[in-house]
């Protein structure tokens, strides 16, 4: 059925789904699964190569100047809960609340409050 598809019933589908959501909707959708999408290598790239040992990484980490970590957008953070480096996107100055999520213990921290 899948290997059937071709461009015509594509467009139909893409037709309907743009009835069905919007076209703002759709944007934010297809934005949220490339984004995902994008962890999901990043994620899968970090289990391929493997990381430096513990000790080692944590002191790039605190060694790291702060303005060279925002000036990429990314952030390093130290999850509260179970106290591991993560790199995530910075945080956003004028919100008043901008929560993190920690990947290894699941856990939703404080952006602003969890900066190293």
């Amino acid at each position: 059925m899948i290997g059937k598809l071709g461009m015509p019933e594509l467009l139909v589908i893409l037709g309907i789904a743009l009835l069905i959501f919007g076209p703002s909707k759709l944007a934010d959708l297809g934005k949220g699964l490339g984004e995902g999408l994008k962890g999901f290598k990043e994620g899968m790239k970090g289990i391929a190569d493997p990381a430096p040992s513990a000790p080692v990484q944590q002191a790039a980490v605190n060694n790291a100047p702060q303005s060279a970590s925002f000036a990429a957008g990314k952030a390093n953070y130290r999850c509260p809960s179970c106290k591991n480096i993560l790199t995530a996107s910075a945080p956003n100055p004028t919100a008043a609340e901008d929560k993190g999520f920690c990947p290894e213990c699941g856990s939703q921290f404080d952006k602003k409050s969890a900066l190293v």
